[in-house]
């Protein structure tokens, strides 16, 4: 997790050794089967194109794994707009220009950010992020250091009425929330942090920048923090064994942002036929690593650009790896905003990869996603693929979802669709990690759900710009 005392950037140096597997971590088993092998959980073995053996006897799930560890351990929280962001998107490029690509960084203007980092004398468990929310209407800008108190309610009769250099824990209920740090500042408290309700399982709540609209004029001047749901189970199992007694609390306002999507570009031919995009967001919520949202789906899109970089093809390869998916979609929908008709009608199939490796067990099922509710180019190679691969009944028919970046090119009449991991009876079904400080290798990445993704998006993306207009 990146904090603003200990880490004000990643160098560049500490990204080539992590990309050389130098940062510390648990060691997932790698996939072994080989090309021609039945895969684990297929129903048979492959009957595979030799373009298919092509893609599936290069793509590597280690090689991923190295750019996740940058991505995830090395940045960690890669908030849309921050210097995080910026550093993951410099990253992605600089990947794509040595594979050979012609890259370019998109800017376009984003929210500002309120984020809040938390730390204690001796440290904090390091298997959580502990980067959480900030109110913009509380103290901002410094760091606070007080005694740790369990509030409850955070009402009257909840806690002494002196409580000076003291940083309140405090449930949070919507409702209450301004009564609460009016009071919490008339008694002196150095801080208050919220704690969210617990969702229902296998969903956990995430880290929030609580709103105090009472307070837009004249802001709070004490910190207001929103914690996620593991963060906060953490905090207080501390709190009762006697191993927390002092908390930091440093805030930041992050103003005037911009983001970013890094664009690379393999063209054919003149530069006006066909195109295949193979797509991702590299961008995450507030305090969580994003290994698999969308760390995952990013390091596809890094390993299938060094696969496809020398293969033949009859269309211009393009990947796209969006910043600022988590706030709306908002760096996909800039993207598709500022394309002519014409370079849309090009695209022939978006592969739109989110959350493609997580080791949740009951996330069995392979979806694809269509924010239509109809299949179109990418779901048909895409199963196409999967029964080559002998995958066929792991793979859900087309459903009807939205909420990722495909939805942003099928607004516009785009091919496009969004392939994940989630569970068996909804793809609205995900790991408890999702959007929080647990989605990170170690707790929510399997190689060899990764390694699948890999070869059924490599297999029908290059299917796709080896006959990108079917006869």
């Amino acid at each position: 997790m990146e904090t603003p005392a200990s880490k004000s950037f990643l160098s560049r140096r500490r990204m080539l050794a992590l990309a050389a597997g130098g940062a510390a971590g648990v060691a997932l088993p790698a996939p072994a089967w080989a090309v021609g092998d039945q895969r684990p959980g297929a129903v048979r073995p492959p009957a595979l194109t030799p373009g298919d053996r092509r893609v599936a006897g290069e793509v590597s799930a280690r090689r991923a794994l190295e750019h996740l560890r940058v991505l995830s351990e090395g940045i960690g929280p890669r908030i849309g707009g921050t210097r995080s962001e910026k550093r993951a998107a410099d990253y992605i490029a600089h990947t794509l220009d040595r594979l050979g690509y012609d890259t370019t960084l998109q800017p376009f203007p984003v929210a500002d950010k309120f984020l809040a980092d938390l730390d204690a004398p001796g440290g904090l468990p390091r298997d959580l992020c502990w980067q959480a929310g900030a109110s913009p209407q509380g103290g901002l800008g410094g760091t606070v250091r007080g005694e740790v108190l369990d509030a409850g309610a955070g009402g009257p009769a909840d806690y002494p009425e002196t409580v000076r250099r003291t940083i309140l824990l405090v449930d949070y209920v919507a409702a209450n929330r301004e009564a609460v740090v009016a009071l919490a500042v008339a008694r002196g408290a150095a801080a208050v942090i919220f704690l969210p309700a617990d969702l229902v399982e296998p969903r956990r709540a995430s880290a929030f920048s609580p709103t105090l609209p009472g307070s837009a004029t004249t802001p709070v001047p004490i910190p207001v923090v929103g914690v996620a749901q593991a963060q906060k189970h953490r905090l207080r199992a501390l709190l009762t064994a006697g191993r927390l007694r002092k908390l930091t609390v440093t805030t930041t306002a992050h103003r005037g942002l911009t983001s970013h999507n890094v664009l690379a570009e393999r063209r054919t031919g003149d530069g006006t036929g066909p195109v295949v995009m193979v797509s991702a967001h590299y961008d995450t919520v507030i305090g969580a690593p994003g290994a698999n949202d969308d760390g995952s789906g990013t390091v596809l899109n890094l390993e299938l650009a060094r696969v496809l970089r020398r293969l033949p093809v009859n269309a211009t390869l393009r990947f796209g790896l969006w910043g600022s998916e988590e706030q709306g979609l908002i760096g996909s929908r800039y993207y598709v905003a500022q394309l002519p008709q014409a370079e849309r009608d090009r695209i022939v199939a978006v592969f739109q990869n989110d959350m493609v490796a997580t080791s949740w067990n009951p996330a069995t099922r392979y979806w694809l996603l269509s924010f239509t509710g109809l299949a179109n180019r990418a779901t048909d190679e895409v199963a196409a693929a999967a029964e080559r691969l002998g995958y066929a009944p792991r793979i859900s028919p087309v459903t009807l979802r939205g909420s990722s970046d495909h939805q942003s090119f099928q607004e516009v009449g785009i091919a496009s669709a969004n392939f994940s991991w989630r569970g068996e009876e909804s793809p609205a079904i995900l790991e408890p990690p999702y959007h929080s400080p647990e989605d990170t290798i170690a707790k929510n990445i399997s190689l060899e759900r990764l390694k699948v993704s890999m070869e059924l998006i490599g297999s029908a993306a290059y299917a796709t710009a080896r006959n990108p207009v079917p006869a």
